[in-house]
């Protein structure tokens, strides 16, 4: 199609692959592990390879996984995903005034893409939408660039993953690497004391919640840090308020 080829002929595109390279080997050994745990937790080569190319977001399938396995409800299962990705609509609303202006099938598709580290170098490298038609298209490039190498990092290796699952042995340490990959993620976006502030929370809540069932640990974490720090920012004085 024509608004890819614009895209990945733009510098910016191979720009943005290149600065997602390093974070590559992480997202890929986060992905393998994914294929392993779906096989190796009872799905069959198809529901994992459905999972894989429907769901694209390694902490809600990982976090789903011993539920389906469980027999938990399925509310509980579609809550618990919905949680893990509340993210993700914050990074759409700040992603929506970059990509506005084009179709919404397109802005559809740069928001199925966009996982973590994409938003996170996006946004370091672009403050501002950009105003001219020239310098929209840099960015939509480079994000798609982002996009493009994560995306294709996490797919191939979650089928190798798949593939090769019943003969990857647990010594590898796979699950170690993908947990340091999003220790790594999560430093990135600790840039502000709430942020920091909410992650501590959550860390704490998961801990003391742990023996909950089903994986419940992870609902009440999200739910508390969400709640702390909404109750925090509205007793935070307004900007140019004295108190």
């Amino acid at each position: 199609m024509f608004f890819l080829a614009r895209l990945y002929r733009h510098p910016a595109f191979v720009q943005g692959m290149r600065e997602v390279s390093p974070q590559s080997p992480g997202i890929a050994a986060w992905g393998l592990m994914t294929g392993v745990a779906m096989v190796k937790s009872g799905m069959s080569v198809f529901e994992a390879s459905a999972m894989t190319l429907l769901v694209f977001a390694g902490s809600s399938q990982l976090a789903s996984i011993p539920l389906i396995v469980a027999g938990a409800p399925a509310w509980v299962i579609l809550a618990t995903g919905f949680c893990v990705n509340l993210r993700f609509v914050v990074f759409s609303l700040h992603l929506r005034q970059f990509l506005i202006h084009l179709p919404r099938w397109q802005r559809m598709l740069h928001g199925y893409l966009t996982a973590d580290i994409s938003y996170v170098l996006f946004v370091r490298k672009y403050a501002h939408p950009a105003e001219t038609a020239e310098g929209r298209l840099e960015q939509e490039a480079y994000l798609a660039g982002n996009d493009f190498l994560n995306w294709l990092s996490w797919i191939v290796a979650s089928f190798v993953g798949i593939a090769l699952a019943n003969l990857i042995p647990p010594s590898w340490g796979l699950g170690f690497a993908g947990i340091l990959c999003l220790l790594g993620i999560q430093c990135s976006l600790a840039s502000s004391r709430m942020r920091m502030l909410s992650a501590a929370v959550a860390g704490a809540a998961a801990v003391v919640a742990y023996s909950l069932p089903l994986k419940l640990n992870i609902v009440v974490a999200i739910a508390v840090a969400v709640i702390l720090c909404l109750t925090v920012e509205k007793m935070r004085p307004a900007p140019g308020v004295s108190a």
